[in-house]
Protein backbone atom coordinates (compact mmCIF):
# COMPACT_ATOMS: atom_id res chain seq x y z
CA UNK A 1 0.00 0.00 0.00
CA UNK A 2 1.25 3.44 -0.80
CA UNK A 3 0.09 6.88 0.17
CA UNK A 4 -0.25 9.89 -2.09
CA UNK A 5 0.55 13.46 -1.15
CA UNK A 6 -2.89 14.03 0.36
CA UNK A 7 -2.49 10.97 2.64
CA UNK A 8 -5.09 8.91 0.83
CA UNK A 9 -4.74 5.26 0.00
CA UNK A 10 -3.74 4.47 -3.54
CA UNK A 11 -4.64 0.81 -3.25
CA UNK A 12 -8.28 -0.15 -3.05
CA UNK A 13 -9.80 -1.53 0.13
CA UNK A 14 -11.00 -5.10 0.01
CA UNK A 15 -14.55 -5.67 -0.95
CA UNK A 16 -17.02 -6.21 1.82
CA UNK A 17 -17.31 -9.82 2.83
CA UNK A 18 -13.79 -10.63 1.71
CA UNK A 19 -12.01 -12.64 4.35
CA UNK A 20 -8.46 -11.91 5.31
CA UNK A 21 -6.48 -13.50 8.08
CA UNK A 22 -7.10 -10.54 10.35
CA UNK A 23 -10.85 -10.46 9.82
CA UNK A 24 -11.40 -14.12 10.66
CA UNK A 25 -12.88 -14.68 14.11
CA UNK A 26 -10.45 -15.81 16.78
CA UNK A 27 -11.09 -19.40 17.74
CA UNK A 28 -10.89 -20.04 21.45
CA UNK A 29 -9.55 -23.30 22.78
CA UNK A 30 -12.08 -22.95 25.58
CA UNK A 31 -12.29 -25.20 28.60
CA UNK A 32 -11.22 -28.74 27.94
CA UNK A 33 -13.29 -31.62 29.21
CA UNK A 34 -16.97 -32.05 29.82
CA UNK A 35 -19.09 -29.22 31.20
CA UNK A 36 -19.77 -29.08 34.93
CA UNK A 37 -23.17 -30.55 35.86
CA UNK A 38 -25.57 -28.87 38.25
CA UNK A 39 -24.78 -31.48 40.93
CA UNK A 40 -21.06 -30.92 40.51
CA UNK A 41 -21.52 -27.15 40.69
CA UNK A 42 -23.55 -27.54 43.89
CA UNK A 43 -20.76 -29.72 45.34
CA UNK A 44 -18.16 -27.09 44.41
CA UNK A 45 -20.30 -24.43 46.09
CA UNK A 46 -20.52 -26.54 49.26
CA UNK A 47 -16.76 -26.96 49.34
CA UNK A 48 -16.15 -23.26 48.84
CA UNK A 49 -18.68 -21.99 51.35
CA UNK A 50 -18.45 -24.66 54.06
CA UNK A 51 -14.79 -25.71 53.88
CA UNK A 52 -13.03 -22.75 52.29
CA UNK A 53 -9.40 -23.15 51.28
CA UNK A 54 -8.41 -26.58 52.51
CA UNK A 55 -4.75 -25.58 52.85
CA UNK A 56 -5.64 -22.51 54.91
CA UNK A 57 -7.82 -24.77 57.09
CA UNK A 58 -4.83 -27.05 57.66
CA UNK A 59 -2.93 -23.92 58.76
CA UNK A 60 -5.71 -23.05 61.25
CA UNK A 61 -7.43 -20.30 59.21
CA UNK A 62 -10.73 -20.05 57.35
CA UNK A 63 -10.67 -18.43 53.91
CA UNK A 64 -13.75 -18.84 51.73
CA UNK A 65 -12.36 -16.72 48.88
CA UNK A 66 -11.45 -19.76 46.79
CA UNK A 67 -11.38 -21.25 43.35
CA UNK A 68 -11.91 -24.90 42.50
CA UNK A 69 -8.73 -26.84 41.76
CA UNK A 70 -9.06 -30.01 39.68
CA UNK A 71 -6.82 -32.62 41.28
CA UNK A 72 -6.22 -34.64 38.13
CA UNK A 73 -7.01 -32.23 35.30
CA UNK A 74 -10.36 -31.45 33.70
CA UNK A 75 -10.59 -34.19 31.09
CA UNK A 76 -10.38 -37.48 32.98
CA UNK A 77 -13.41 -39.37 34.27
CA UNK A 78 -14.83 -37.86 37.47
CA UNK A 79 -12.59 -34.79 36.98
CA UNK A 80 -15.27 -32.40 38.27
CA UNK A 81 -15.76 -34.49 41.41
CA UNK A 82 -12.03 -34.72 42.17
CA UNK A 83 -11.62 -31.10 43.22
CA UNK A 84 -10.31 -29.05 46.11
CA UNK A 85 -11.23 -25.54 47.21
CA UNK A 86 -8.04 -23.46 47.24
CA UNK A 87 -7.39 -19.75 47.72
CA UNK A 88 -5.36 -17.93 45.12
CA UNK A 89 -2.10 -18.22 47.06
CA UNK A 90 -2.44 -21.97 47.52
CA UNK A 91 -3.68 -22.55 43.98
CA UNK A 92 -1.31 -20.48 41.81
CA UNK A 93 2.17 -19.39 42.88
CA UNK A 94 2.21 -15.77 44.03
CA UNK A 95 5.10 -16.13 46.47
CA UNK A 96 2.88 -15.86 49.56
CA UNK A 97 2.21 -19.55 50.20
CA UNK A 98 3.10 -23.02 48.94
CA UNK A 99 0.95 -23.35 45.85
CA UNK A 100 -0.13 -26.58 44.20
CA UNK A 101 0.81 -24.99 40.84
CA UNK A 102 3.76 -25.35 40.28
CA UNK A 103 4.90 -26.82 43.62
CA UNK A 104 2.76 -29.97 43.82
CA UNK A 105 5.36 -32.04 45.71
CA UNK A 106 6.01 -29.29 48.28
CA UNK A 107 2.26 -28.68 48.63
CA UNK A 108 1.57 -32.38 49.28
CA UNK A 109 4.51 -32.66 51.70
CA UNK A 110 3.04 -29.85 53.79
CA UNK A 111 -0.70 -30.52 53.50
CA UNK A 112 -1.04 -34.16 52.44
CA UNK A 113 -1.95 -35.94 49.23
CA UNK A 114 -4.66 -34.17 47.29
CA UNK A 115 -7.01 -37.17 47.27
CA UNK A 116 -6.62 -37.42 51.06
CA UNK A 117 -7.53 -33.74 51.32
CA UNK A 118 -10.64 -34.40 49.20
CA UNK A 119 -11.65 -37.21 51.57
CA UNK A 120 -11.10 -34.86 54.53
CA UNK A 121 -13.26 -32.18 52.87
CA UNK A 122 -16.08 -34.66 52.24
CA UNK A 123 -15.90 -35.90 55.84
CA UNK A 124 -16.14 -32.30 57.06
CA UNK A 125 -19.26 -31.76 54.93
CA UNK A 126 -20.79 -34.94 56.33
CA UNK A 127 -20.01 -33.82 59.89
CA UNK A 128 -22.07 -30.71 59.11
CA UNK A 129 -24.96 -33.04 58.14
CA UNK A 130 -24.73 -31.99 54.50
CA UNK A 131 -25.62 -34.43 51.77
CA UNK A 132 -22.62 -35.26 49.60
CA UNK A 133 -23.46 -36.49 46.08
CA UNK A 134 -22.71 -40.12 45.28
CA UNK A 135 -20.50 -38.99 42.40
CA UNK A 136 -18.19 -37.18 44.81
CA UNK A 137 -18.17 -40.13 47.21
CA UNK A 138 -17.38 -42.57 44.40
CA UNK A 139 -14.60 -40.36 42.99
CA UNK A 140 -13.03 -40.14 46.45
CA UNK A 141 -13.34 -43.91 46.97
CA UNK A 142 -15.81 -43.45 49.81
CA UNK A 143 -18.97 -44.97 48.31
CA UNK A 144 -19.95 -48.22 49.90
CA UNK A 145 -21.20 -50.68 47.31
CA UNK A 146 -23.82 -53.08 48.62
Amino acid sequence: MTWNSTLKRTTPLRARGAISRRSQPIKSKGMKGSPVSAAQKAFHDQLASRIGCVACRMDGRFNDYVSIHHIDGRTKPDAHWKVLPLCGSHHQDDGLAIAVHPHKAMFETRYGKQMDLLVWCIEQLQLQNLEVPDGALAAAGMLEIA
